[in-house]
């Protein structure tokens, strides 16, 4: 069950063993497939990609065992440079109440500065809005400067401002470093 649509989504076919959910001009947009593992590890492993996500750099094994769960479900998107066919990155959209999504992204460092992420962002609203979703949210760092710039590029607008209302890590003394967390949402005009 694919849940931007609630069933097979509209524009899905098969690359061989790839099952694509759209692409762009530069991009393929498709399920996570067991070869994935070197490319995932690649910024998986990275100290700087996951800098602001609540997980530490990831071992090999600790990315072969994430890889499952991403061809398990159908929240993780898989982004591929038509050219290369190397896999680059995430994004993440994941099915909420009342007809929302929230939408993440990771992408190789390597690859960062060249509008790969806003333009499989750009896509996913797009087909996600198109199939009656309502409300897209993203939850940021603020301290993340690149992550809540792009949603602004992409006409999210900042709603809230939460201060010091989550954390991930605890310090050697066993204390919470909590964070702030800037929301960001984007609502389907057609609606």
């Amino acid at each position: 069950m694919d849940l931007f649509t609630g069933g097979i989504m509209k524009g899905e076919n098969d690359m061989g063993n790839k099952i694509v959910i759209t692409e762009t001009e530069r991009l393929i947009l498709r399920r996570y497939i067991k070869e994935d593992v070197q490319d995932l590890f690649e910024y998986l492993s990275d100290m700087e990609v996951v800098k602001y996500e609540p997980y530490k750099p990831m071992t090999f094994d600790e990315v072969k065992e994430n890889l499952e769960w991403r061809i398990g479900t159908d929240e993780m998107i898989a982004v591929e440079l038509k050219k290369s066919h190397k896999m680059i990155g995430n994004v993440y959209m994941g099915k909420r109440d009342f007809e929302a999504m929230e939408m993440g992204y990771v992408f190789n460092r390597n690859y960062w500065g060249h509008g790969y992420a806003a333009e499989s962002c750009k896509a996913l609203i797009g087909q996600a809005f198109s199939n009656g979703i309502h409300r897209i949210y993203a939850e940021c760092e603020p301290n993340n400067k690149s992550s809540w710039k792009l949603l602004e590029a992409l006409g999210f607008q900042r709603e809230a401002h939460f201060i010091k209302n989550v954390y991930f890590w605890k310090d050697e003394t066993g204390k919470a470093i909590w964070k702030d967390t800037y929301v960001y949402a984007k609502l389907n005009d057609n609606i």
